[in-house]
């Protein structure tokens, strides 16, 4: 199994652990400590040993940050979390922030006195957080204090060794472009920013670069390193070489020069006593880097990581690998959802569905000559009320039954080597209320009416997250996550800078990927999302306008639960577009299944009555 159903976040562990933080502190002359939940690259995923966040609180998201003074605590989590982290946390020890109304740095801003020392690890912090922190501090009269070592690393006795996983290549039939030619590129970009150097400090950027995977962190196929990428082609990689066998060393001895990671800090120490020009992305890179760089006499150019938007358009290989991963997988949902019909209520729990899931995926890679190599994220599983904890990770402490007349939601994803999947359908167990029809029947207009949108070149996502939520709006609803975020090619699930939310800033290039996800959560009673990951087509002319048009073609193929569909709530694009797409899932994942599947499709995927249609 990928993934395992140890409990989630102990809230125990916070008050032996915060107390000895505060022995730490106060004999280290701080007041404070931030503990953001980051590593060094600022993944979604972190190795066990830099799960620190975790170690001393108890939370096991995947965002969020401690404040740790002398005389109390505070977690900042976003509207993901705010179910979780009530569950995981010792709420004698922690108040909870919002981490999108009332982040940190307002927060220090208003909660710091004067003469406060706040201590903060320089490695987990970007550039652009600690601008802000900083500019919060001295607005208290306190001060924001860089040290040269964690302290959660000094009292964390049982700490995890840094992961060493095998570094593989990535063939160029999935890749669709040689490393080289993606490092000459890359030169060139950082020769027009004005600097001599850039530092990927993103791992996802490394991989998509030298053409490598990894398996240092959970469910997403990166090593972790470094590599200082130079105008004139000199390149540095700095990753663990216990990770490469001997056909690794020699193909990346082409591209780079091989260092340990140990010698990162001395080699960026080396370039900006050279006079070098480096540029660091500030959303990125960790504020050690540009201490390093200007400490040193060097230069920090402000820039984008370079590989960001070019790994984010996918060219044609890998949009060819990933329109056969959502094929193969959404075979092995249409498993999955056939299983789960035959299954009387109240006989499954959420475990039983993630396992049996897990198994449809290994089966069908099987069957295809491509196999599952990963999980892309933990499924969430969650079975009514578990269902509106938007990031539930089911355990086996709070596994549920599927009960009759609740909603049964299910997010998972496959990591196979030409493409990442993500998926989320929601289906009724046993005859689901009205309300439930209703509340359903709003999101999939949300969902349908991104599918079906056509926008005009330089859009960005934020001016099209509306269109997600218009529906429920009009009905007094809403859901506190954006619509969608970008995907890579057998990398991240989550990957910027990409995304359809409020905050999604970055133009939606063609190429990209990005997940469709409009939801609906009821606390306490059940939880409503459907999930499709869509491809930014070309802009292309409309007959009769103007503008050329982009739009978006839809990658996932699975059905959607038409017992939950109110027709009456849908307008006849909305059924057309359901029915046409039902039409191209049967046609495409239909001559993978056999027998009870089969039918089981034909008659998921069969157009609504006519009658129905208004």
């Amino acid at each position: 199994m990928f993934q395992t159903f140890d409990s989630a976040g102990d809230p125990a562990v916070g008050k032996p652990r915060v107390a000895l933080l505060r022995q730490w502190l106060a004999a280290n002359g701080l007041d404070g400590f931030i503990v953001p939940r980051a590593d060094e690259h600022q993944g979604e995923y972190v190795a066990d040993r830099s799960a620190r966040l975790r170690w001393l609180t108890g939370f096991s998201g995947s965002a969020g940050v401690a404040i740790v003074l002398g005389d109390r605590a505070v977690m900042f989590v976003d509207g993901r979390y705010t179910l979780q982290v009530r569950q995981e946390v010792d709420l004698d020890i922690f108040s909870i922030e919002s981490l999108v109304d009332n982040p940190p740095a307002p927060w220090i801003k208003d909660n710091l006195g004067k003469g406060v020392r706040l201590g903060f690890d320089p490695w987990l912090q970007t550039i652009g957080d600690v601008k802000a922190l900083k500019a919060s501090a001295e607005k208290s009269g306190a001060t924001l204090v860089p040290l040269e070592k964690n302290p959660i690393d000094a009292i964390w006795k049982d700490q995890p060794e840094p992961p060493l996983a095998p570094v593989e290549l990535h063939p160029i039939a999935f890749a669709g472009e040689l490393a080289k030619d993606k490092l000459a590129r890359l030169a060139e970009a950082i020769g027009k920013d004005g600097a001599t150097h850039t530092v990927l400090t993103d791992p996802s950027s490394i991989a998509w670069v030298f053409d490598i995977r990894g398996g240092d962190v959970p469910h997403t196929p990166l090593a972790l390193g470094f590599a200082v990428l130079a105008a004139d082609g000199s390149h540095l990689l700095f990753m663990d070489q216990r990770k490469f066998s001997r056909t690794v060393a020699a193909y990346l001895t082409q591209l780079a020069e091989l260092h340990e990671p140990s010698e990162f800090e001395a080699a960026m120490a080396g370039l900006a006593k050279g006079g070098a020009r480096i540029a660091l992305d500030p959303v990125l890179a960790a504020e050690k880097l540009r201490m390093l760089v200007e400490d040193n006499g060097g230069t920090v150019i402000t820039a984008p990581d370079p590989a960001r938007i070019p790994r984010a358009t996918k060219n044609q290989a890998e949009i060819n690998g990933a329109r056969a991963a959502h094929r193969r997988d959404g075979a092995a949902v249409a498993k999955l959802l056939c299983w789960l019909d035959r299954q009387e209520p109240g006989k499954l729990d959420e475990i039983a569905v993630v396992t049996k899931l897990e198994e449809c995926r290994r089966s069908t890679g099987e069957e295809t000559q491509m196999p599952l190599r990963d999980l892309s994220f933990d499924t969430i599983s969650g079975a009514g009320p578990n269902g509106a904890i938007m990031h539930y990770r089911v355990s086996r402490a709070t596994s549920r039954k599927l009960q009759s007349g609740e909603l049964f939601l299910l997010d998972s994803g496959g990591q196979y080597q030409d493409g990442t999947t993500d998926i989320t359908r929601t289906v009724p167990i046993g005859k689901p209320t009205e309300e439930m029809r209703e509340r359903f029947t709003l999101v999939l207009k949300g969902m349908i009416g991104i599918s079906m949108l056509r926008f005009p070149p330089g859009t960005r996502g934020s001016e099209i997250d509306a269109v997600a939520r218009l529906a429920l709006w009009k009905h007094g609803c809403d859901f506190a996550h954006g619509t969608g975020h970008g995907v890579g090619s057998y990398l991240a699930v989550h990957e910027g800078p990409q995304r359809i939310a409020r905050t999604g800033t970055e133009k939606l290039l063609a190429g990209m990927i990005v997940s469709n996800e409009p939801g609906y959560y009821k606390e306490g009673s059940y939880g409503i999302r459907i999930e499709n990951l869509v491809l930014v087509t070309p802009a292309e002319p409309i007959e009769g306008g103007d503008i050329a048009m982009h739009g978006f073609e839809t990658l996932t193929l699975a059905p959607i639960d038409v017992r939950l569909v109110r027709s009456d709530l849908l307008s006849r694009d909305e059924l057309h577009w359901l029915d046409i797409y039902h039409a191209r899932v049967l046609a495409e994942i239909g001559p993978m299944l056999d027998g009870e599947t089969l039918a089981w499709l034909q008659k998921a995927t069969a157009p609504l009555p006519h009658d129905q249609k208004i």
